[in-house]
């Protein structure tokens, strides 16, 4: 088996809070302690006792980022009754200590352990999984290591900054036999459900073309945080260094951390890898994609002048060819296509969103669920994402969208940005994941890592 390897912790800077005394990785977790500790006094509900699942049969849950979505999740996670979050890491002190708060305070004890480091949270031998929830460019470094370490994974989407990347997460979790859930949660809902498992079943005949509505711009990030675009040296709370990590290393400006590093291609994709997994995602479920992609790609986008804190493109278009002769249009900020997905056929559409459920036939509207002797393909049924990613850590069954899933689903993200940045189209062959006859676009599929970061 091939392993994977992951660099060494980086050089020490002037503003970074690593260990200075030369005591490895292995020791510091030896020395600190890498088991759970339990409270002197253990309440009722911690043995087992009202109804409550006991210590020994829950999974024990490391949280590794504890920004909006990371703060999200662990919220989800503590209430399940079946997992118990003993530890959570963070580069923003401040962040980290605002999230291990909740955890104790909703547990009524101080057992969960904060870290500073992944890697050290990764050693513990007592923790089953982690909730991966960081920014694109740390996405691969953090989950292959927690595959290595044999932990199950929960990770957010884009499943990662490059389609090398995610190469590389998926080869991972296959060697090490893990249980990964992807962060794209729309699968668990009803209303998507059924829209794919409409499409799937053939009532709209024969798919000629999809339409995926994504948002444009920056969220409002211009003017919400105009007063904080300009250079300034971090603050005290943020180790700065290890945060931008194996990316290329650029002045620390707020307004592109937290939140906004996602419009800056060093750290992240834009709205068009932000939200690629969530609508892409449910066209391919409807389109029975998840192990296929296009074979051409053609996007165009509308970039920020040269030089500024944002350098992601603003309104979008992505042009793609699939098997089967199907056509897809990926679009951010062009008004001919809704937001969500829509997938028209022969005989019929139908369009999904988080707040809208819309057919061509006024019949199929008020379905809680297709009638049973209409589904001839019933797909993959989850009623909560979170749960459904616990259990299938228990069964050791896949989870609905596994790491093979999550690859398939932002490969046209990643082509249509390469695309983009390129300024032509591109061929794509599914089977050997490569880009055809292209060297210049080709390199895009990797990214060179800031010293000594690697990932092989």
């Amino acid at each position: 088996m091939k392993k994977i390897p992951i660099a060494p912790s980086p050089h020490t800077s002037p503003k970074s809070n690593h260990r200075r005394d030369g005591m490895s990785r292995r020791s510091f977790i030896a020395k600190t302690g890498a088991a759970l500790v339990l409270p002197t006094f253990i309440p009722g509900h911690a043995l087992g006792l009202d109804g409550a699942v006991a210590p020994s049969k829950r999974i024990t849950l490391g949280i590794i980022g504890c920004g909006n979505m990371g703060t999200g999740n662990t919220k989800s996670f503590l209430n399940e009754s079946d997992c118990q979050v003993v530890a959570a890491c963070d580069v923003d002190k401040n962040r980290l200590n605002n999230l291990v708060k909740v955890v104790n305070e909703q547990y009524d004890n101080q057992d969960c352990k904060a870290y500073h480091d992944f890697r050290e949270l990764l050693g513990r031998k007592d923790i089953d999984a982690v909730m991966i929830a960081l920014p694109d460019h740390w996405h691969a470094m953090a989950s292959v290591e927690a595959a290595r370490q044999k932990k199950d994974i929960y990770g957010e989407k884009p499943l990662a900054h490059t389609i090398g990347e995610q190469q590389a997460i998926v080869r991972a979790v296959r060697e090490n036999d893990r249980i990964w859930q992807t962060g794209s949660w729309q699968r668990s809902v009803r209303n998507f459900h059924k829209a794919a498992e409409i499409v799937r079943n053939g009532l709209i005949g024969t798919i000629k073309r999809v339409e995926v509505g994504l948002p444009r711009d920056y969220n409002g990030a211009e003017t919400s945080e105009k007063d904080r675009m300009l250079p300034v040296p971090p603050p005290p709370e943020l180790d700065y260094d290890l945060w931008v990590g194996p990316a290329k290393m650029i002045p620390y400006i707020p307004g592109r951390l937290h939140r906004h590093w996602r419009w800056n291609y060093n750290f992240g994709g834009g709205q068009l890898m932000d939200w690629c997994g969530h609508h892409v995602d449910i066209a391919h479920w409807g389109c029975d994609f998840d192990s296929s992609g296009p074979s051409e790609i053609e996007a165009h986008g509308e970039f920020p002048p040269p030089g500024g804190v944002w350098d992601a493109a603003k309104v979008f278009r992505v042009e793609l060819k699939y098997p089967r002769g199907i056509e897809m249009t990926i679009a951010g900020g062009h008004p001919d296509i809704d937001g969500g997905t829509k997938w028209i056929g022969t005989d019929g559409w139908v369009h999904v969103d988080r707040a809208k459920f819309d057919v061509s036939n006024p019949a199929w509207k008020p379905w809680k669920q297709m009638p049973e002797e209409l589904r001839k393909i019933k797909l993959y049924e989850s009623t909560g994402h979170h749960a459904n990613f616990l259990a299938s850590v228990k069964s050791r069954k896949p989870t609905i969208t596994p790491a093979e899933t999550a690859h398939h689903s932002t490969i046209p993200g990643h082509l249509g940005l390469i695309s983009m940045l390129v300024g032509r189209k591109l061929s794509w062959d599914v089977k050997t994941e490569t880009i055809l006859n292209d060297p210049e676009a080709s390199k895009l599929l990797t990214r060179d890592y800031r010293q000594p970061w690697k990932l092989s």
